[in-house]
């Protein structure tokens, strides 16, 4: 989502003009940075904590050359989610798991009632529109039992 998509949807949310809302959110933007620049930290209760940290000077390996550079120290900005964000994005996570797992499920039952190459199905594949049809129904074979004992 773009900062354009942002002032669009609040806008809309709010009955404000876009161009008002733009000025609310590009000023909300500006107080975050000043405040990062002149305090290094800002926490946003149920949204998160921004930290200017100091990331220390190191070695690194150029991918092209393969050499080693020096990389010098530099200020770097951190994010920490707050609570309510990481239980919404665990949300996210376990619905995205549930869908995947449902996924599968489907795509075993649909492998288990396709017909075997060079056979014809016995099954039909749907009753109507948007159903499934039930699995076979299974029948031992005729005749004595393979595990019966004539004595």
């Amino acid at each position: 989502m773009t900062k354009k998509e942002i002032v669009k949807a609040i806008s809309e949310e709010l009955g404000l003009t876009q161009l008002k809302t733009k000025e609310i959110v590009q000023k909300t933007f500006d107080a975050i940075v000043e405040t990062l620049v002149t305090d290094r930290r800002i926490e946003l209760r149920n949204f998160g904590v921004f930290e200017v940290k100091k990331r220390a000077a190191r070695k690194a390996r150029n991918p092209r050359t393969g050499g080693q550079v020096e990389v010098p120290a530099k200020f770097v900005v951190t994010f920490k989610p707050g609570k309510e964000m990481e239980e919404r994005v665990l949300q996210l996570e376990e619905a995205e798991f549930a869908r995947e797992q449902a996924e599968r499920a489907a795509q075993a039952v649909a492998s288990s009632l396709a017909p075997l190459p060079g056979r014809q199905s016995t099954v039909p594949l749907q009753h109507g529109p948007g159903s499934i049809a039930p699995p076979p129904v299974y029948k031992p074979p005729a005749g004595p039992s393979p595990n019966s004992h004539n004595g």
